[in-house]
């Protein structure tokens, strides 16, 4: 017999991090579980302005400017905190803003922000990470005034053929690679079910659904149970405080019907921490979030409270992640990648565009001569993260990245 549900304790509003995008991508609502340090809470939606108006830009003089586009702390804090990395190592040239926490429904605000950085004709290239809807009539717009300036998206979450006709370069997580990754550490660590959290709008992407569909065949290679659970979507009425009181709620209903050497996953950003704390809690397992790295969900979800000087360090991060969940019984049931991806991409991205304008190759062509080299962008990024970096081609296309990042087990 099924035991009664436990009281579920609901979670103070959240300020911190929602990553990675990549994945279920950033969702418009703050979450519910309290952070791990003192953020920035999110601003309400800001009133979509008038449309910028195209004018011809000057051609590019003197010395040049990267610009980046990225979400608030409350919606990406890796690459918020990557680009404030990048404009403290190089002043006056990176040129930071912020697409809206309610991008889905403010995509003319993306878009003018996109529009206004590359008006500026000392920007040579604009990186926007998260690539959010809106993201390609941007860069179409962008390009009406700024015809030579060159266009990087990290984690796009439009149409994959759609972005490749538009950006100069762009990197998203392997997600197919993903897929049997994810199952396999799942494995490794002794899961015999692997429940996976979704919703009908992250299953409409092609990335994500292929993958579920992959997970599903991995699990049957393994001889393990494949639990899909319709989620909330976070950006229903029920919001993403809704979204989150359903996981507290049904982690533990799914260990009660497969027990624990179960393995969960969800696609959604704002899910993390409670799925994290849950699954800790009831004994379970958790591989992977839906964008990995030390950074997502486990701080807030363990209560760790990060030093300033911490804030960055991962080697830190990870030995105080390992040390507590090594405390509360669940060692070698939890993992992430080694290094945020985002966070490597996008200094990777500005230390590409920096090499470009230094050696004089900010023209579209010698652009994509220098980052169509796979093996020396791959050195490119080792480089910065000192870990291994797979790294390959999306159908060919020498302009567009699939990467993935190996994995530590806490």
């Amino acid at each position: 017999m099924r035991r009664s549900l436990r009281p579920i304790r609901f979670l103070a509003l959240l300020g911190g991090a929602l990553a990675f995008a990549g994945c279920g991508k950033p969702d418009s609502a703050p979450s519910t579980v309290a952070p791990p340090t003192k953020v920035e809470a999110p601003s309400a939606p800001s009133p979509v302005p008038p449309p910028v108006a195209i004018l011809a830009a000057p051609a590019p003089a003197g010395p040049y400017k990267i610009g980046l586009v990225t979400g608030t702390v409350s919606q990406g804090e890796d690459e918020f905190r990557a680009a404030q990395k990048m404009a403290k190592k190089y002043p006056g040239v990176i040129a930071h803003v912020t697409y809206p926490d309610n991008f889905m429904n403010e995509q003319e605000t993306t878009i003018a922000k996109v529009v206004e950085l590359a008006h500026d004709p000392q920007v040579r290239a604009v990186i926007i990470c998260q690539g959010v809807p809106g993201t390609i009539p941007a860069i179409q717009k962008a390009k009406e005034a700024r015809p030579d300036c060159l266009f990087i998206v990290v984690e796009p979450h439009e149409n994959p053929k759609d972005i490749a006709k538009n950006a100069d370069l762009i990197f998203i997580s392997n997600e197919m690679k993903r897929g049997r990754s994810i199952v396999g550490l799942a494995k490794k660590m002794g899961a015999k079910t692997f429940v996976h959290y979704s919703f009908p709008r992250h299953m409409s992407q092609e990335f994500l659904k292929s993958r579920a569909d992959l997970m599903k065949s991995e699990c049957e290679t393994h001889g393990m149970t494949f639990a899909y659970v319709n989620a909330p979507d976070p950006m229903s009425d029920a919001g993403l405080p809704g979204a989150q009181q359903f996981i507290l709620e049904d982690v533990p209903r799914e260990v009660d019907r497969y027990g624990r050497d179960t393995a969960f996953f969800s696609t959604n950003c704002g899910m993390q921490e409670p799925l994290i704390r849950s699954a800790l809690e009831e004994g379970a397992m958790f591989p992977e979030q839906c964008c990995p790295s030390p950074t997502h969900g486990y701080p807030g979800a363990l209560g760790l409270k990060l030093e300033k000087d911490e804030a960055g360090d991962m080697t830190k991060i990870i030995a105080a992640i390992k040390a507590e969940i090594g405390k509360k019984g669940g060692a070698g049931r939890f993992a992430t990648w080694q290094v945020p991806a985002n966070m490597l991409l996008i200094e990777g991205c500005v230390e590409l565009v920096r090499d470009a304008c230094e050696a004089g190759q900010t023209s579209r062509a010698g652009f994509t001569k220098a980052v169509t080299d796979l093996k020396g962008v791959k050195s490119k990024l080792e480089t910065i993260c000192g870990k291994p970096v797979d790294l390959e081609n999306y159908e060919g296309k020498t302009h567009y990245y699939l990467i993935l990042i190996q994995s530590v087990i806490f």
